[in-house]
């Protein structure tokens, strides 16, 4: 206590001014209104620069619970999209019948992804406790990613299409015609698309999208590009060399989607061989 009484008494003259100086300065903002103004624009200038920075710094914070928002609102577009996509009319939306509906599409983050072994897998946050099981298909906003292989409650694993044992119905999105989408564990930027027809006209740049065969993704999610055509001599059919859409070293948010009518399709087809 002693040490600020003698401050104030070693430093009262440079203390006076300053208390006189800013009294002088406040009669003069308020007795004028042109230094007014003045010191109103600057506090608001200042004020405005900080308000800025919490803000953004606010939103730095909130990106994780953002991109989650617009995720689940994506996935609730793509569901839309899928149930008013009539298989049969290559991509053209028509309206269905009210409380028809044959895909849900669920929400998840990728948490590991594999892209340099010959049969690489993605593990997602997001299991059966999401409404999440095996034999889903998964993708994204570029195209496809793979299908769901295993479940636990709160997790899964994904088969990767850059994985040798992946097998996906494709097809030209031009001409219609079919193949399956495999990966000759070389490229990741690449699959290849085999036992496509030789009577089908295909070429650099086409189009290729998931087929209508296939009972786990729905028709005409996008793939990727025609790159290469080879002719295979041992079966006299076309392989496609297809760049990928997708960039599958860089994975953030997926969807996965259940066709919901896929268990009543699989038990006719049983059936029907079974007679």
């Amino acid at each position: 206590m002693q040490q600020i009484f003698n401050f104030i008494l070693k430093n009262s003259n440079r203390l006076l001014f300053l208390l006189l100086l800013g009294i002088s300065l406040s009669l003069t903002i308020q007795s004028h209104s042109y230094h007014r103004s003045r010191y109103i624009s600057s506090a608001n200038v200042f004020t405005g620069f900080v308000y800025e920075k919490i803000n953004n710094v606010k939103e730095y914070l909130n990106l994780r619970e953002q991109n989650n928002q617009l995720a689940n609102e994506n996935a609730q577009l793509k569901k839309l999209l899928f149930n008013n996509t009539d298989s049969l009319t290559a991509g053209s939306a028509l309206p269905k019948p009210s409380g028809i509906e044959n895909v849900k599409v669920y929400n998840a983050k990728v948490i590991n992804n594999t892209f340099n072994s010959k049969e690489n897998y993605l593990t997602l946050l997001g299991g059966e406790k999401d409404g999440i099981h095996a034999d889903m298909g998964v993708v994204n906003s570029l195209g496809v990613v793979g299908m769901i292989e295993k479940t636990s409650n709160s997790y899964s694993t994904v088969q990767s299409v850059l994985n040798i044992k992946s097998k996906i119905n494709a097809k030209i999105k031009k001409s219609n015609h079919f193949g399956s989408l495999t990966w000759n564990g070389k490229n990741v930027g690449f699959a290849q698309l085999i036992d496509v027809p030789r009577l089908a006209s295909v070429r650099k740049g086409d189009t290729i999208v998931t087929g209508g065969i296939s009972d786990i993704f729905p028709e005409n999610i996008p793939i990727g590009v025609i790159d290469k055509v080879y002719i295979d001599k041992a079966t006299n059919y076309y392989t496609l060399n297809i760049r990928l859409f997708n960039d599958m070293t860089n994975l953030g948010h997926v969807y996965v989607i259940e066709n919901v009518k896929r268990k009543e399709i699989q038990k006719l087809q049983e059936e029907t061989k079974n007679e």
